[in-house]
């Protein structure tokens, strides 16, 4: 897909910001929830424990949901599945505050999440079509912008409205604030159809699910993995181990989400540079900061650097690998979208569940060994995917034949 001669820049700028704040809109609603599980599990009458998987549900639904969606729906055109994505999705979300039982609203969140993977999947391939190739990694930094902006801005601030009228308050708000996003996507977003000329899905899912792909992938859910092993415990860490109070760890963490968020959209502008670069030298860097909180994390200032460095590159490296996973899947770059997605979430789901072992059986410090660990471990990966070409090839050899597979 290209951009439309008669598509001018102020049309693609605002189709881009109504994507923005798409995924502000489900960032929020995927995350928000973290600050009401008491209530909600005061509410329903289950335990705060089991009121988490609500959480695991959404991941769930978001890792193997996504990508079946976006199978079924792979020759719907681009802009008729934004839209009715945003619309089940508000539906599933309402869902949520109208039922009165746990299991649906287990359900809910998990339709929610699968809603989440196809849209944000659509929203990639939509971005190929309403900006020129060289902007790319700045179009994918502004989707996955939503998302970060949602972490630093929009979950606090959900919680707070959470915690003055109720859980289900925080969500009316998002669907009220989805609603207009909703109408957004209808007057803003550009016609764009899926490819006519692409392969079949058999052909598309050797591309996309191709060995070249999956070891991309296995580098972000190592990389993603790596972090959240730390900063799913990160409070106890910084209360504990830095011996900062509960107020200056609030502020610690807001500066850590405000530096994702720029590290977001300054990793978009890097990745249309050179995508490969930018994952390995985020591998390093990330490999540094939590090295530098695992040694110094008993110094307030020198765990807060530690922090501010992580933020700037743990997000910032999304966008290169989303636009690497586009590019290795070659003809199928459509199927593959929503594939970067689900491993973002399994690293999430696997760090945090790794991060809760090491927590009970060696304590605090030992997290975020591991954490430094799964960074390092992946460091020899991102170096091999950084050498190869789209079709997988090490610089200087030749180019593979296309099959007729892929020519259908």
């Amino acid at each position: 897909m290209h951009l439309s001669p008669a598509l001018s820049r102020t049309r693609a700028n605002l189709a881009l910001l109504v994507l923005f704040l798409a995924t502000f809109v489900l960032g929020s609603t995927e995350l928000v929830i973290v600050g009401v599980l008491d209530l909600i599990a005061g509410d329903t009458g289950v335990s705060v424990g089991t009121a988490g998987t609500l959480v695991t549900a959404y991941a769930l639904g978001l890792c193997l949901g996504g990508p079946a969606l976006t199978v079924a729906t792979i020759r719907l055109p681009r802009r008729t599945l934004l839209w009715a994505c945003m619309l089940a999705f508000l539906l599933a979300t309402l869902a949520m505050v109208v039922t009165t039982g746990f299991g649906l609203l287990l359900v809910a969140r998990a339709a929610a999440g699968a809603l989440h993977g196809a849209f944000v999947g659509a929203a990639f391939a939509a971005v190929g079509a309403v900006v020129p190739a060289h902007r790319m990694g700045q179009g994918i930094s502004v989707v996955l912008g939503g998302i970060a902006v949602s972490t630093a801005m929009g979950v606090p601030i959900g919680t707070l409205v959470g915690r003055t009228l109720g859980w289900r308050g925080a969500f009316v708000a998002i669907v009220v604030v989805g609603a207009v996003v909703l109408a957004g996507l209808l007057l803003l977003m550009p016609a764009v159809a899926a490819p006519a000329d692409a392969p079949g899905l058999r052909a598309q899912a050797r591309s996309a699910f191709a060995p070249r792909v999956l070891v991309m992938l296995a580098v972000g859910v190592l990389l993603l993995g790596g972090q959240f092993t730390v900063f799913t415990y990160i409070t106890p860490f910084l209360l504990q181990v830095t011996g900062i109070s509960g107020a200056q760890v609030s502020g610690f963490l807001l500066a850590y989400g405000v530096a994702t968020a720029i590290g977001t959209f300054a990793g978009g502008w890097a990745a249309d540079r050179d995508a490969p670069r930018t994952l390995l030298a985020a591998n390093v860097v990330l490999v540094l900061a939590l090295g530098l909180l695992y040694l110094a994390g008993a110094v307030p200032a020198l765990a807060a650097v530690a922090l501010l460095v992580w933020g700037l590159v743990g997000f910032g490296l999304v966008p290169a690998l989303q636009y690497r996973v586009a590019t290795l899947a070659g003809p199928a770059r459509d199927l593959a979208a929503s594939l970067p997605a689900s491993a973002v979430n399994a690293g999430i789901a696997v760090g945090a569940l790794l991060g809760g072992w090491t927590l009970t059986g060696s304590g605090l410090s030992a997290v975020v060994v591991v954490g430094v660990l799964m960074c390092l471990a992946c460091l020899p990966l991102t170096w091999l995917t950084g050498r190869w070409s789209a079709s997988g090839q090490l610089p200087g050899q030749p180019e593979p034949a296309i099959s007729e597979g892929s020519k259908k």
